[in-house]
């Protein structure tokens, strides 16, 4: 009895050994010798102790024998206790040195062992484990994205506890701190984590990004019965009157709605702002809310080609309708000068102002109403005119001199005074050009020109006039009426008095 407990004594002691202290036999031996006197005078009670124990597991002899034969491969290997902790911001350096030695020591306990033992198993078993949790040391596993993909929708889980929000689908109050919730990064769709499974609705940014128009007839309403007597988004049962499933109309979409998907939100609508310049909110379901907030900043009306009426009845609009004319004949300057770019004076919230006419947003009509759009276009032509006239050289060397009376300062194509040829962009007075009945006299030197080119000898005889050809023209098809003196020493043909022939130079776009 007293070799049976000595023996299990020396297993408990192998298997809760230090992993860093590798004792040898001899070591352990002498441990041994240390401690058995101290251990003798307890051997009585230690020994009814084996004694019982040895008699209530006797029937797992086979288990008890597997399990001290992992807690020996486990001491071996310095994997049951962790007696010293690495030092902090060094475990996963530690864990995965130790876990590499680990992985040498059970290579050697594989070869050691017999080739069928089950100690050639375990150390197998354990050698694939050891390997995996190395794998997720180096390349450890993504977390769980808070970004869910539903019908279109790129959902978001929200971290913010003050602001209440609604759920879009059960039109309960989401509790920040209590609850889990989600927005959409599109449309923001704001959903309880809980109702994410139950979403019908797609994601309106899918329609702004496809569709890009609005729908501009006045509440094109069709009837509960074209419906089915159903919420034309969600499908559930609705009726007219005092009930529990009230059937909501949205002005916008013309259609009825459920009071889930109908909150009584007002917005204004485009048709009735168009036709009838009405500015008044009416009322929407969730859905042409979204898609209705979208679309506010997008340049897609076309009001000339939609109710050019307007431009009459409302003062405002045409003042605005001038402004963006003159801002557009000023972008050739700007576009093409270096201070202008470095000083970025270009618009930019409203970039379609300078790209067309007639493309309007929904939020450039609403600023008209309230006199917003005016005061701000006024504040840019005013910086765009001071830069090309007065703060730019090179801006202002662009300027025209009126060609029919020679006088006065340089002409630019947005001032107010002046007239612009439509054929070659010429700038003239206003008044020369109509007591001229609206003659160009640029048009006229330059189709001259064009003849006497096209009738001039092929060959360039020197010195022999072309056929049609003026007096004193040379053979290089030179007219004397080309360039005469004009105002400030330069040529009439050389506005910025560098000597060379400007006419064609100034052959700018039809914006100019």
């Amino acid at each position: 009895m007293s070799e049976d407990y000595e023996g299990k004594l020396e297993r408990f002691r192998r298997s809760h050994t230090n992993p860093f202290n590798s004792s040898t036999s001899s070591g352990t031996t002498t441990t041994t010798n240390t401690t058995h006197d101290s251990t003798t005078t307890n051997h009585s009670d230690m020994e009814e102790t084996a004694e019982g124990g040895g008699q209530s597991h006797g029937t797992s002899d086979s288990e008890s024998r597997e399990t001290e034969s992992e807690l020996e491969l486990g001491a071996e290997l310095g994997l049951t206790e962790n007696h010293f902790p690495p030092p902090h911001g060094l475990a996963h350096v530690s864990r995965l040195e130790e876990l590499e030695h680990a992985v040498e020591m059970c290579k050697v306990s594989v070869l050691e062992a017999s080739e069928f033992s089950a100690r050639r198993e375990q150390a197998l078993a354990r050698l694939v484990q050891l390997r995996i949790k190395i794998q997720e040391l180096k390349e450890p596993e993504d977390e769980e994205p808070d970004v869910k993909l539903l019908l279109d929708h790129r959902f978001r889980k929200r971290h913010s506890r003050s602001v209440k929000h609604s759920c879009e689908r059960c039109s309960t109050l989401i509790w920040g701190v209590l609850q889990t919730w989600y927005t959409c990064s599109g449309c923001h769709f704001n959903c309880h984590s809980r109702c994410l499974d139950s979403i019908v609705k797609r994601c309106v940014r899918v329609k702004v990004s496809h569709q890009s128009e609005f729908e501009l007839r006045i509440c094109p309403e069709q009837g509960l019965d074209r419906q089915g007597f159903c919420c034309a988004e969600c499908r559930a049962p609705i009726a007219m009157g005092l009930v529990a499933n009230e059937a909501r109309l949205c002005d916008y979409s013309g259609r009825y709605y459920c009071p889930n998907c109908h909150w009584n939100d007002a917005m204004v609508i485009p048709a009735r702002a168009l036709h009838n310049w009405d500015f008044e909110s009416q009322k929407v379901c969730r859905s042409s809310l979204r898609f209705l907030t979208l679309m506010q900043g997008r340049p897609v009306l076309n009001v000339r080609h939609i109710n050019p009426l307007l431009f009459k009845h409302v003062e405002e609009l045409a003042q605005i309708k001038k402004l963006r004319s003159d801002i557009l004949k000023m972008k050739p300057y700007l576009v093409t000068c270096t201070d202008a770019l470095e000083s970025r004076i270009l618009l930019e919230e409203r970039q379609h102002f300078v790209e067309n006419v007639d493309m309007y947003s929904m939020q450039d009509l609403i600023d008209v109403v309230v006199g917003r759009l005016s005061s701000t276009l006024t504040d840019v032509h005013t910086t765009f005119a001071k830069h090309i006239k007065l703060d730019c050289q090179r801006c202002q060397a662009k300027g025209f001199i009126c060609e029919l009376c020679r006088q006065g300062e340089a002409l630019f194509a947005f001032d107010n005074h002046t007239a612009v040829c439509p054929n070659c962009s010429a700038v003239f007075h206003r008044d020369c050009y109509y007591d001229n009945a609206t003659v160009c006299s640029k048009c006229r030197r330059l189709e001259a020109r064009k003849k006497s080119l096209q009738h001039a000898p092929r060959g360039g005889g020197e010195g022999t006039p072309g056929e049609g050809a003026p007096r004193g023209g040379g053979g290089e098809g030179a007219l004397s009426g080309d360039k005469e003196e004009g105002p400030r020493g330069a040529e009439v043909g050389d506005e910025d008095g560098d000597g060379d022939d400007d006419d064609l130079d100034n052959e700018v776009d039809d914006t100019r």
